[in-house]
């Protein structure tokens, strides 16, 4: 049981849901459940270059003051960004001022329309990287995988920037790509029963 945590309610979780008292909701309610919105997809992959060299409680407390900025993670939107607003996101407190990850962002929400009009949606692309289930008992032994690293050196073909391994693999564990909550969570069936019901999403554009 050292791999869990118990939380209030005497249930136990990930062990990682310990760190912050916000991380249980977003455990029980997001983590590791299968995403196929465009949206939510950019957003946590967004999010999880934001986080790199930082901690994710950084992040998540300021998820609002992120979506606030970047127009709800709207890539068509986030595309349009230009160098005055570049500008207004540095002096913007709520977010992480780094210039880099900011036009990082922009650069990828023009690499997201492209890929949309590639594949039909963000989703049938990510997805086709799914790897095959996890043991439970290898659950939060990793930081990369294979599909993690062939899925960035798509993305970096493509012309998308901060998006590493890791950060990738980060990405798929939080959209569902993988079950990697431990043997022992309560979510662990919770999101293999979702993974069972959920619909893979193809590409629309025919070849």
């Amino acid at each position: 049981m050292d791999k869990v945590f118990i939380a209030p309610d005497g249930l136990p979780r990930c062990h990682w849901t310990g760190g912050a008292p916000e991380f249980v909701a977003y455990h029980d309610n997001e983590w590791g459940y299968p995403v196929a919105d465009d949206m939510r997809l950019f957003e946590k992959l967004c999010l999880e270059s934001f986080q790199s060299g930082l901690s994710w409680r950084t992040i998540l407390a300021k998820r609002d003051n992120f979506r606030a900025a970047f127009a709800h993670f709207d890539f068509n939107k986030v595309a349009e960004f230009n160098a005055e607003e570049i500008e207004t996101l540095l002096q913007n407190p709520g977010i992480v001022r780094h210039r880099g990850k900011i036009e990082a962002v922009i650069n990828n929400a023009k690499r997201a329309q492209e890929l949309v009009k590639q594949e039909g949606s963000l989703a049938a692309f990510f997805w086709r990287y799914e790897p095959n289930a996890l043991d439970a008992d290898q659950a939060q032994t990793l930081t990369t995988s294979e599909a993690s690293i062939a899925l960035a050196k798509a993305l970096k073909k493509l012309g998308w920037k901060f998006v590493g391994p890791t950060t990738v693999y980060a990405f798929m564990q939080a959209m569902g790509l993988i079950n990697d909550h431990v043997e022992d969570c309560i979510c662990r069936e919770r999101v293999d029963i979702q993974r069972k019901k959920f619909k893979r999403p193809q590409s629309s554009i025919e070849s």
